[in-house]
């Protein structure tokens, strides 16, 4: 098969094997090439396949040397479909792990579920060694059945206040276009946080505490998003603002109790702008992303998921550079949120127009971090090979 990307709108339908192989492998080499760490040694990472939590562990297993567990639902090979490309990202990364002689375990399943907890718990005790020293959790994803009630939520990318219109681009059709977010109803805003809130994390923690699998000095950290005020409308004042407030207060309590229990630590990350499968749908975003990198690249502060999370765990986890705020929040988007940046970023807001867009920001340089994503757009990747899929599907992880 020749594979091709194919897109709607800003979602990606096709991943590229040897493409997210690659996309990996560059990710491994600048981890290798940067200043190492030490501390944790058995990571249990929650949503592992792709951005910011395999980024954390392509981080900590060859920064820092840990063995790793990682929990996603991808998909391999099934007939004539290729595949995730979370997938293929985990496959290569398992693969080079253990040729560096690391533990690299993954379970593919709803991270949501007992039946996952359970099964990572029990090769926690009986293969990794009995217990982790730290748990990232990543997990992007809009649907969860609550393992409780068996009742399922879906998230809702919505207003709390007014209906909210303004420009995104469509990388389908590269325009410019008008994106438009309404305003949520009770019930959205009850399942936007269920979704994607705090509850998980800490049904998570609960887990390891109990079946006593947590080691002295134990941390975790959640990933989480402010932004500017030109997402206000959709961060901090939207059904996904609301779901950040729950995982933050989720984060003091887990704290509270992890520094009691075990002198440990929970903390939330908030993270840097970056073009992701999940903020690419996200209406205004995708501008405000392409603006953003021509500003931090002119300046020379530029960070795709790598840089950033390497530096978070590197200097703020892990070293003496916690860069923290008045809520108690880790923030590694200090270099988006600086005046100066922001204020180039607002000056050039409103001269976009969709003739000019290409020009006035880096659209080429957002929308390539998009394509690399799903294994696309490397210089060094022969996209007119035949691949053979018996081939691939013969791969495991």
């Amino acid at each position: 098969m020749v594979i091709k990307p194919r897109l709607k709108g800003s979602l990606a339908l096709t991943a590229h094997p040897v493409g997210c192989e690659e996309f990996v492998k560059r990710q491994i080499d600048y981890v290798k090439k940067s200043d190492k760490y030490s501390g944790p040694k058995k990571v249990l990472i929650i949503g592992s396949s792709s951005g910011y939590g395999l980024a954390s562990r392509i981080s900590l297993a060859f920064g820092a040397g840990a063995d790793t567990i990682g929990v996603a639902f991808e998909k391999g090979v099934e007939g004539k479909r290729v595949g995730t490309a979370g997938w293929w990202n985990t496959v290569a990364f398992t693969e080079e792990a253990r040729r560096e002689g690391l533990i690299a375990k993954n379970f593919m399943g709803d991270a949501f579920s007992d039946e996952i907890k359970e099964n990572v718990i029990e090769y926690i005790k009986n293969e990794f060694g009995g217990k982790i020293d730290l748990l990232i959790y990543s997990l992007a994803s809009g649907v969860r059945t609550d393992p409780k009630t068996g009742i399922t939520y879906r998230s809702a990318l919505k207003s709390t206040t007014n209906e909210i219109e303004g420009p995104t681009i469509n990388l389908e059709k590269e325009i410019i276009e008008n994106g438009k977010m309404e305003v949520a109803t009770e019930d959205e805003l009850i399942s936007t946080v269920k979704v994607m809130g705090g509850e998980d994390w800490k049904l998570w923690i609960e887990a390891l505490d109990g079946a006593g699998v947590l080691t002295e000095g134990f941390k975790t950290v959640a990933y989480s998003y402010l932004g500017p005020k030109v997402t206000y409308g959709i961060y901090k004042e939207g059904t996904i603002g609301a779901a950040k407030r729950d995982i933050e207060k989720t984060s003091n309590e887990l704290n509270d109790y992890l520094a009691e229990k075990y002198h440990g630590e929970a903390y939330i990350s908030l993270s840097k702008a970056l073009m992701t499968r999940a903020s690419a749908v996200i209406p205004v975003f995708p501008l405000y992303a392409a603006l953003l990198y021509k500003i931090m690249k002119e300046k020379g502060i530029h960070e795709g998921t790598i840089e950033q999370k390497h530096r978070l765990l590197k200097d703020m986890v892990y070293g003496d550079h916690k860069e923290i705020d008045s809520d108690r929040r880790l923030r590694p988007d200090n270099w988006e949120m600086r005046p100066d940046v922001q204020e180039a970023v607002e000056n050039l807001w409103d001269k976009v127009t969709p003739e000019n867009f290409k020009e006035l920001t880096d659209y080429a340089g957002a929308r390539e971090e998009f394509m690399n994503l799903n294994g696309f757009d490397f210089d060094n990747v022969n996209y007119d090979e035949d691949l053979d899929l018996d081939e691939l599907a013969a791969k495991e992880i």
